[in-house]
């Protein structure tokens, strides 16, 4: 298995080749996502910006993320990414985004999003949308990263397999 780094490397060589550039939209990952990629040598060529959209406001104010989305629904949840992702991209050079929202812990979650519970949404300016809760476990510096892991690994994957350009 890949480790962060690696797959951060693999993914922007994909992303080089397809002439597609990267933007994160991330909450409780801290811009986690957005270090790896940065930690990569030349990744200018396929990462334009991250949104580490932490509160509700920077989440409205920085990419437009609705109120009503957010008091209906709540930061963590798949309708908040999927606004969070679009955002991204419509508020950058991006062609494909990352959006994460969730409960790192240890305190936070409730019976219906315990801590661990993490949302996230990957889209393309071509129109791919992709939406996914997951349950992470461990403490906070586990979910958090496990949850950057998810990030790559799902756009590493989508993109090896041109499934959001199609």
């Amino acid at each position: 298995m890949q480790n962060i780094s690696e797959l951060s490397a693999n993914l922007g060589q994909l992303l080089q080749q397809r002439d597609q550039v990267l933007v994160t939209a991330e909450s409780c990952t801290g811009g986690g996502v957005a270090t790896a990629i940065t930690d990569i040598a030349g990744s200018s060529a396929w990462f334009d910006r991250a949104f580490v959209t932490y509160s509700n406001d920077a989440k409205m104010e920085m990419i437009g993320v609705k109120s009503e989305t957010l008091g209906q629904h709540g930061a963590v949840s798949e309708p908040v990414v999927i606004e969070m992702a679009q955002g991204a991209l419509s508020h950058s050079n991006g062609t494909l985004s990352v959006a994460i929202s969730g409960i790192a812990g240890p305190g936070g979650g409730s019976e219906e999003k315990p801590v661990g519970t993490v949302c996230f949404a990957w889209a393309s300016s071509q129109g791919w949308q992709k939406v996914e809760t997951c349950l992470l476990t461990g403490d906070r510096a586990s979910v958090r990263l496990q949850a950057v892991e998810h990030a790559l690994r799902t756009l590493h994957t989508h993109v090896l397999e041109d499934e959001p350009f199609s």
